[in-house]
């Protein structure tokens, strides 16, 4: 763990082994955050929040991008890192997880400076506000993303001057700990950002702590709910990116091939492992075959390999567990009358009998009341259906409980638009899929969550606004 500038071993009940989901061999061993850790993570953190926010605005900016940069000279060392820990190839770790979260951390010290109030003169007197830090926030992470998602959550925030303590998941907590010193490195003050491990114990206490003003959660839409009602007594900010069903659309002038690629990349990215991916891949009925031929014939070729190897596409899932999962979803499916057409089972890669890989899966002739086709898989898993004209598909695929993304492949950019306006996700892309710019406010409708990350959004949701009025004239009180 990582308190108050330095590392130190965890003194809970509870002790976790962190594994190489690739090969199934045991990393370390982890004991989480005793009770009284956690109390002195929270108290080094509020003490070390009101020296951070005192500080200009600007100067929390430069350290902010002190840590950008050395995040950035650290890629590969910290991506060797996230593949050991996630099983995700390294091809997309070098080029993905460290600079996107470089980027968040560049993008809110570049920022900074700029959070201010408003102001409006009445004559007899004005008014002005305040965009003041909220204190010390606490994030709590997924695995699919483990550094990306903490330079997320933290960047934003300290940018506003807050503090933050972050609780990874279990099962990807290295990469927090050395984001942790690399703000210190940076020249933040001890306590500014900490770092407690474990399962659901610490995750509870600092959602329920009194000194806790905010906790951002990405995880599933169930922890989200635990999250909100242990909050809910404090009526403490919350904001919760959770999980999603999302569609994409193509319609019947979508060239075939782009149109198949970009239904691949919107699923197999990181093994099927990413909350936004497109999983109801929705084909108009007039190039419905050619389309799943051609996903097809791709698919098969996808290279499940080793995760270190950079010609990998599909890595490793999680975990044995999370394997057990997805192949669950796809035995059920096929139980009721939906067709695998490729991929749909385990597989083995030499040199890794412990891993959890997964063939990359497409499934067709499905019904929208199946499963698989309403229920987040969380795997390499996509499944097509058909549709005949836009109304239908709108309807169909609004029909769920879930709306974090979507998107739609057309030449028609008129309907583009119109789909676009009509699909209810917090998210939406036209003719693409994934590309997630800092400046882009993220989250989710309905059961995918509340709050954004990202964007010009998200320092609001860091900050809190205090009107001050000043009167001007003397005034005739009734007293």
């Amino acid at each position: 763990m990582f308190i108050d500038g330095k590392r130190v071993p965890g003194e809970g009940n509870a002790e976790f082994i962190c594994c190489n989901p690739a090969t199934g061999r045991e990393i370390g061993k982890f004991r989480e955050a005793s009770p009284a850790q956690i109390e002195t993570a929270v108290q080094s953190a509020v003490r070390a929040q009101k020296v951070w926010a005192a500080m200009p605005a600007e100067d929390r900016g430069r350290i902010l991008r002190k840590a950008a940069e050395l995040l950035r000279e650290r890629n590969d060392e910290l991506a060797q890192i996230e593949v050991e820990d996630t099983g995700k190839p390294i091809s997309e770790a070098l080029s993905v997880d460290i600079q996107t979260g470089a980027d968040a951390i560049e993008h809110y010290a570049n920022l900074a400076g700029s959070i201010a109030g408003e102001y409006q003169d009445f004559g007899y007197g004005f008014y002005y506000t305040r965009r003041e830090p909220l204190g010390v926030c606490a994030g709590l992470g997924a695995w699919n993303y483990p550094l990306q998602i903490a330079c997320w959550k933290s960047a934003p925030a300290l940018a506003a001057g807050n503090a933050m303590i972050f609780k990874p998941s279990e099962l990807t907590p290295i990469n927090a700990v050395h984001l942790a010193e690399i703000y210190c490195e940076a020249g933040m003050p001890a306590g500014v950002f900490n770092v407690l491990q474990g399962e659901r114990n610490p995750g509870a206490a600092l959602a329920a702590h009194p000194a806790i003003e905010k906790v951002s959660l990405t995880g599933s839409a169930p922890t989200g709910r635990k999250v909100m009602e242990a909050a809910s007594p404090r009526l403490k900010e919350v904001s919760l990116e959770l999980g999603g069903k999302s569609p994409l659309i193509i319609f019947e002038d979508a060239d075939p091939e782009y149109a198949a690629r970009l239904a691949m990349y919107a699923n197999f990215l990181t093994q099927g492992e990413i909350c936004a991916n497109g999983t109801r891949v929705f084909v108009h009925a007039s190039i419905y075959e050619d389309v799943v031929n051609e996903i097809v014939k791709r698919t098969e070729k996808l290279k499940v390999g080793a995760p270190s190897d950079p010609d990998t596409q599909i890595g490793s899932l999680i975990s044995q567990a999370h394997l057990g999962v997805v192949s669950g979803f796809v035995s059920r499916a096929r139980e009721a009358g939906a067709r695998v057409v490729c991929g749909g089972r385990a597989v083995s890669v030499e040199g890794h009998d412990g891993g959890a890989f997964y063939a990359p899966t497409v499934i067709v002739d499905s019904t929208d009341d199946m499963e698989h086709v309403r229920e987040e898989i969380f795997g390499p898993v996509m499944t097509v259906l058909k549709f005949e004209n836009e109304d239908e598909v709108v309807e169909r695929a609004n029909k769920s409980d879930y709306g974090l993304a979507g998107g739609v492949v057309t030449k028609d950019l008129v309907r583009a638009h119109r789909v676009a306006a009509n699909i209810q996700t917090g998210m939406f892309w036209i003719n693409t899929y994934q590309a997630q710019p800092m400046q882009i406010p993220f989250g989710g409708y309905k059961q995918s969550g509340i709050g954004r990350e990202n964007g010009w959004d998200v320092l609001n949701e860091y900050t809190q606004k205090k009107s001050v009025f000043v009167q001007m004239k003397p005034e005739d009180l009734p007293f």
